[in-house]
C-alpha cells in the first residue's frame, strides 16, 4: 500500500469518475486504474463499484476512504513540520473567493504575494459561498475568501476586515438629492438585486428586513446577473438604486461615483474573512494572505463598528 494508492483512491471519490480523476492527479487513467486494481487485489476486496455510474465507493470502500484521506492529512503534516523548521513558505495553495469579492480585493494583493513569496503557487477560484463550503469539504480548496460569520463548526473564521454598504442613487431618484440614506429609506421593492446563491443579496434582504420589517420584496428587480455592473446600470436607467459594497463603489469610474451616498450610522458593512478546514496544515501560507491583504485594504476597514455587521445568511 502507498499514499499514491491512497491519493488516487480519494481522487475517484472526489469526481466519482476514474477518468476526471485521473486528470486531476496529471496521470494517464490507466495508471491510475492499474494503481487502484493493485490495491483491491492487496487487500482482497472491492473499493469502487464501477457498474455504477458515476462510480460509487463500496461499502468497506467508504472506511477505507475515510481512514486513506486521514493517512494523506498526517503525511503532509511531516511535510509542513520541515517547511516550518526550515522557514519556507511554499508549495501549491488552492482559495476560493466568492464573486462580489474577487474583482475589487483580487487585483490588490495577488501581486504583492507573486513577488513577495514566489514559492507560493496559487490557484484560485471564483466559486459561490455554498462551492466553497463544499470543496473545502472534500479537501478540493486549502481555503476561501467570503462574507461571514457562517456559524459553521467544520471551519475556522478569519476575519479581514469589515466592508460597509454603499447606496447607488442615480439621478431623479427619490432620495437623490439627499447626503446620506436612512435605514428606513431602504425600501427592498426600490432595491435591484443580485441573482439567488450571492451571499450579498441575501446581505442585502436581511438589512432591509432589519430596517424596515414591513417592506416586502413583491416588485423587487430581480436579475439573473452576478455583477455589479448591470445592476450600476439598470440603476442609471431608472430603474431603482442598489446597494454595493465598500471597494466595488470606490473602484467606480468618476462620474458613477456621483452617485453614491453612504447609509447613517451604524453603518450597514460585511465581515470578509479567509475560512479553512479545522486540520488545515497550510496556516504559514494563511498567514501570509492574510497579512497582504489587511496591508492593502484601507485602515478604516480593518476595525468592527459595533452592532454593523449585517449577517449573510439567507433569512
Amino acid at each position: 500500500m502507498t499514499l499514491i494508492q491512497l491519493k488516487y483512491v480519494v481522487a475517484v471519490d472526489t469526481y466519482r469518475h476514474f477518468a476526471t480523476a485521473a486528470e486531476h492527479c496529471f496521470v494517464t487513467q490507466p495508471t491510475l486504474s492499474m494503481q487502484i486494481n493493485k490495491l483491491e487485489k492487496e487487500l482482497d476486496i472491492l473499493i469502487f463499484d464501477r457498474s455504477k455510474h458515476p462510480v460509487q465507493p463500496t461499502a468497506i470502500g467508504k472506511k477505507i476512504i475515510s481512514q486513506a484521506r486521514i493517512a494523506l492529512k498526517e503525511s503532509e503534516k511531516i511535510e509542513e513540520l520541515v517547511k516550518g523548521s526550515k522557514g519556507l513558505v511554499s508549495g501549491e495553495f488552492k482559495l476560493g473567493i466568492i464573486p462580489t469579492i474577487t474583482p475589487y480585493l483580487l487585483p490588490r494583493f495577488l501581486r504583492e504575494i507573486l513577488n513577495e513569496h514566489p514559492d507560493i503557487h496559487l490557484r484560485i477560484e471564483e466559486l459561490q459561498t455554498d462551492q466553497i463550503l463544499d470543496k473545502l469539504d472534500k479537501d478540493q480548496l486549502d481555503a476561501g475568501i467570503l462574507a461571514t460569520p457562517l456559524h459553521d463548526n467544520r471551519i475556522v473564521e478569519l476575519p479581514l476586515y469589515y466592508e460597509p454598504f454603499m447606496a447607488y442613487v442615480p439621478k431623479g431618484h427619490r432620495l437623490e438629492k439627499e447626503e446620506f440614506v436612512l435605514h428606513s429609506e431602504l425600501l427592498l421593492k426600490d432595491i435591484l438585486l443580485l441573482k439567488n446563491g450571492h451571499c450579498f443579496r441575501d446581505n442585502v434582504i436581511n438589512l432591509c428586513k432589519s430596517a424596515f420589517p414591513e417592506g416586502s420584496n413583491e416588485g423587487a428587480m430581480e436579475l439573473e446577473s452576478g455583477n455589479f455592473d448591470t445592476l450600476i446600470k439598470l440603476s442609471n436607467q431608472g430603474f431603482g438604486m442598489t446597494l454595493l459594497p465598500y471597494l466595488a463603489a470606490i473602484d467606480l469610474p468618476e462620474p458613477d461615483r456621483h452617485n453614491i451616498k453612504p447609509i447613517e450610522h451604524p453603518q450597514p458593512s460585511r465581515e470578509i474573512s479567509i475560512i479553512h478546514n479545522k486540520a488545515q496544515l497550510k496556516i504559514s501560507i494563511i498567514d501570509v494572505i492574510a497579512k497582504v491583504i489587511r496591508k492593502q485594504i484601507p485602515a478604516k476597514l480593518l476595525k468592527q463598528e459595533e452592532g454593523s455587521i449585517v449577517s449573510p445568511l439567507a433569512s
